[in-house]
């Protein structure tokens, strides 16, 4: 793996990464794919960004924070979007609430129960989770079947990428490194976060990916869209259902509908029942998985593992299970949860080898306030477009001329 020795204890759950990366290059038969290891796809964010580990603290900007609450349970929050924060007052019953004191929010955790806190947060549309839940949902659900299609030999498969951060941007950045054409189509309005955020991450995740921007409020627009999605191979989208059905996008049919169609949504906790409505970022989904509990059982400190972890393990696990579909020519609607997702990666890395998992974990527990481990920045093969630089060849029904 592309580690330095010199630098921070290795990233938990890494070692489980790098065996799935080489069931997809295998399966691809991408070189590009067999050149990664999992040590850089979950580290490469937190290297780039020199990274402390934080303990309870998430890394990075510490968007999410983990906090005892009065049950003596330990409760996650994460609040990186301004009107989350919003919502503090009804999470905590508290009107007066300073909704910008981190200090005054921990209070508020400490005289509440962890389980009406989690309650009443998934109700609000917050990112909450408990160290001591366990994921409602299977890590991959099949939601919908739709009839076959028969591809041409040397068929280069289209990927129409609606999704934004991290978890599903990596599923079509590893189908590109696979051959894939993909078009990253964004609003023009509310563009990728990280466009602006996180440029070194952004650009490794969406180099060589056409850039289209359609405004989903317009019928136009969304007719076009909806025109190319019929004809694409893969769509990736990470927008909980009832934005989607908001938006007037009806997934289900469309696969019903599309022949060979494989759709993949990227959710927190699951694609269908209650937890298909609840908000999850990889910070928290971590904590959901009960990576937190097995970091504090090993080492003694509870704390955040590596940097969104959920994240690049379900971007592994959404290309590997969408590159299976699309080899079977079958039509799919392909729900991953990424706090399940994450729990199915502890378990089989206790299964694999739990001493090393057991030593990783203490390792990390030890080195609050280190730096992440370095792994070297990997190489570009082709430019990052600019917002909306193909639009016109992707939709021109809705270009001027």
């Amino acid at each position: 793996m592309a580690t330095d020795g010199g630098s921070g204890p290795a990233i938990p759950l890494a070692r489980w990464a790098d065996r799935r990366l080489r069931l997809l290059a295998k399966e691809t038969g991408s070189p590009r794919i067999a050149a990664l290891d999992g040590a850089t796809i979950v580290g490469e964010r937190g290297a780039n960004g020199g990274y402390v580990i934080g303990g309870r603290i998430s890394a990075g900007i510490g968007g999410s924070r983990l906090m005892p609450a009065a049950d003596g349970g330990w409760f996650a929050l994460t609040l990186i979007r301004a009107e989350d924060r919003e919502l503090l007052p009804a999470l905590f019953l508290d009107a007066g609430l300073d909704i910008r004191d981190n200090d005054a929010i921990a209070a508020a955790v400490a005289r509440h129960d962890c389980a009406d806190l989690l309650m009443r947060g998934r109700l609000l549309g917050l990112p909450v989770a408990s160290a001591d839940e366990a994921p409602p949902s299977p890590p991959v659900e099949v939601m919908t079947r739709g009839p076959h299609r028969k591809r041409p030999a040397g068929h280069r498969p289209l990927v129409v990428d609606l999704s934004a951060i991290w978890a599903g941007p990596l599923i079509g950045h590893l189908l590109w490194l696979a051959g894939a054409e993909v078009v990253k189509v964004e609003s023009p309005t509310r563009p990728d976060l990280i466009r602006r955020d996180d440029p070194a991450t952004f650009d490794l995740i969406n180099q060589g990916k056409a850039s289209a921007t359609v405004d989903f409020t317009d019928a136009a627009h969304k007719a076009a869209l909806i025109a190319l999605i019929r004809r694409a191979d893969f769509v990736i989208e990470s927008s909980r259902v009832r934005a989607l059905r908001h938006l007037g996008i009806d997934a289900g049919a469309l696969v019903r509908e599309t022949p060979g169609l494989v759709w993949l949504s990227v959710t927190g906790h699951g694609a269908t029942g209650e937890a298909s409505d609840w908000t999850g970022i990889g910070n928290d989904c971590g904590v959901a998985a009960g990576l937190s509990r097995a970091l504090a059982d090993a080492s003694g400190e509870i704390g955040y593992v590596g940097d969104a972890i959920a994240d690049p393990l379900t971007g592994i696990t959404g290309a590997i299970e969408g590159w299976r579909a699309y080899g079977s020519g079958q039509a799919r609607r392909i729900g991953l949860a990424m706090s399940a997702i994450t729990a199915r990666a502890l378990q089989e890395e206790r299964e694999h080898d739990p001493a090393a998992l057991h030593a990783e974990l203490h390792a990390w527990g030890a080195a609050l306030g280190q730096k992440f481990p370095y792994v070297r920045r990997r190489e570009m093969f082709a430019p990052v477009r600019k917002p909306g630089a193909d639009t016109a060849r992707y939709f021109p029904a809705i270009v001027p001329c």
